[in-house]
């Protein structure tokens, strides 16, 4: 049992996927992340994708105006979502990749080709009080161009894990995890992580948030919100 905390980040976005799936006014995401607080977790996710095909502009106001942990954004590099965040001024905002076409965020931002627009969108938001992080592949290199771009934090993608759980995708993001934080960055990790292979990663000491959502909100389908957010936080030693 890990001796620290290590933070749960639920990510309701697919809450406003059913919402959406039949154009009504329900189930709220708001309302979810309020339910998911009272159970423990210690902050919010969501993001506003460009084609805006779950979460609303509407959706973020409300959850900044109502989370008492911290809220965090995840957004693509597009100018109007920026903008839009600079407006909001959640307590976070995470750099990811995007692409219409995709189910879900397929992988990390390249932050070495894309170094320009990250290093321009990274200044703006912080000049507003927003503390950023990019969402990038477990590689110890990346790492280093994330510090040279003045971020807060990165979050480690651990969907390759996620697929394939073996010792070697794991060792990649302990020993990015621990690049990291050697060179003063905070270090989050998330996607595809649920109750059966979120352990060891919750393990790694350098390691200080998780930000979990699709298992999250699949398992509140059938046992309800509160019951899926305690369980996700045995799972990962949290007491």
């Amino acid at each position: 049992m890990r001796g620290r905390l290590i933070r749960l980040g639920v990510n309701v976005d697919h809450i406003a996927t059913i919402r959406e799936a039949r154009g009504v006014n329900y189930p709220d995401p708001v309302e979810a992340a309020l339910v998911a607080e009272s159970a423990g977790c210690h902050g919010i996710t969501v993001h506003l994708r460009q084609d805006r095909r779950h979460i609303k502009e509407r959706d973020v106001r409300l959850l900044k105006a109502v989370v008492k942990t911290h809220l965090n954004v995840e957004i693509s590099l597009a100018e109007d979502v920026m903008s839009f965040v600079r407006e909001i001024r959640p307590h976070w905002v995470c750099l990811v990749p995007e692409r219409p076409e995709e189910v879900t965020t397929e992988g990390g931002l390249d932050i070495v080709r894309f170094r320009d627009e990250v290093s321009s969108v990274v200044q703006t938001l912080q000049e507003v009080g927003i503390r950023v992080t990019v969402f990038v592949e477990p590689e110890e290199e990346v790492m280093e161009v994330a510090k040279e771009l003045g971020v807060d934090a990165v979050e480690i993608h651990t969907g390759r894990y996620a697929e394939f759980p073996t010792m070697d995708e794991l060792e990649r993001i302990r020993l990015s995890a621990r690049r990291a934080f050697s060179l003063g960055l905070e270090v989050h990790a998330g996607h595809g992580l649920n109750v059966w292979n979120v352990g060891p990663v919750a393990e790694i000491e350098d390691i200080v948030e998780l930000n979990i959502g699709h298992w999250i909100v699949a398992r509140a389908s059938i046992v309800g919100m509160s019951k899926a957010v305690k369980e996700m936080l045995s799972a990962m030693g949290v007491k």
